[in-house]
């Protein structure tokens, strides 16, 4: 029993130290991105534009479903009109970033791995190094800065939109029944560029876990194709694992 928790623990000390490891060649390479400014850009197409519709759906519906719990119960004490405050800054520090990232964890970063898992188990790797192309510089700094990009980006839309849902439920819902303007004016009231901020610091930092996590594993796949399988639930697991870790560091933080 000692020594299999033993061996967890060195495990788990040697990822860690290979994705520290990992990270610090990715900030490494920043300086070669205007080289990159292409793929980086090909990957901000594909995260903002490929993930855009789906985000917005989901994020109306869930400023819709928060505006409609919130303000049931608010009805009851007669605060209703504190709602959109509530809708707002619920959607701008905590909900949006994280829903949206978890969002894009699951679309691309289980894609990233698979991508960069199969050029490993395909040893397409190995020629980019034979041909003296830093695998690190060519595949994981581009997808870093993409997803660090394109995350604030992505994250500014689905808030915009959750509101826009929020506000609907509120006027059409004849239980809470908040205008809109007086929706609007809680709204606008609560929220400042500093929350706002925030929110997208938050964002940007789960974009960059979100390509991490992708890259690593995907450089850490093995076994044909039945390990790159294993590596994209691997990848978005852990990438989920480590946005809830961050986020109450970053929460806690910047309280």
């Amino acid at each position: 029993m000692l020594t299999l928790i033993g061996r967890k623990i060195l495990g788990a000390a040697e990822t860690t130290g290979e994705m520290l490891a990992l990270l610090a060649e990715m900030v490494y390479y920043f300086k070669d991105a205007p080289r990159n400014r292409s793929e980086i850009l090909r990957q901000m197409r594909e995260i903002g534009l490929g993930t855009l519709p789906i985000a917005c759906l989901m994020s109306l519906f869930i400023g819709m479903v928060l505006a409609l719990q919130t303000g049931v119960q608010l009805a009851d004490f007669g605060t209703q009109e504190a709602i959109g405050a509530i809708v707002g800054l619920s959607m701008v520090k905590e909900l949006g970033p994280v829903m949206t990232s978890l969002l894009v964890a699951g679309r691309i970063g289980s894609s990233m791995a698979a991508e960069v898992g199969a050029m490993q188990v395909y040893e397409e790797i190995d020629a980019l190094r034979t041909l003296e192309i830093n695998p690190v510089r060519y595949l994981a700094m581009p997808r870093f800065i993409a997803c660090m990009l394109a995350m604030p980006a992505l994250v500014v839309f689905t808030v915009i939109i959750s509101m826009f849902g929020g506000g609907v439920v509120c006027a059409f819902n004849a239980k809470i029944g908040v205008p809109l303007n007086v929706y609007y004016d809680s709204l606008t009231n609560a929220l400042n560029y500093r929350e706002i901020l925030k929110g997208l610091l938050k964002a940007a930092v789960f974009g960059g876990i979100i390509a991490h996590v992708g890259c690593y594993v995907g450089f850490k796949t093995m076994g044909g194709a039945r390990g790159i399988g294993q590596s994209t639930t691997r990848a978005v697991v852990l990438a989920f694992l480590l946005i809830f870790v961050a986020n109450y560091f970053l929460t806690r933080f910047m309280m």
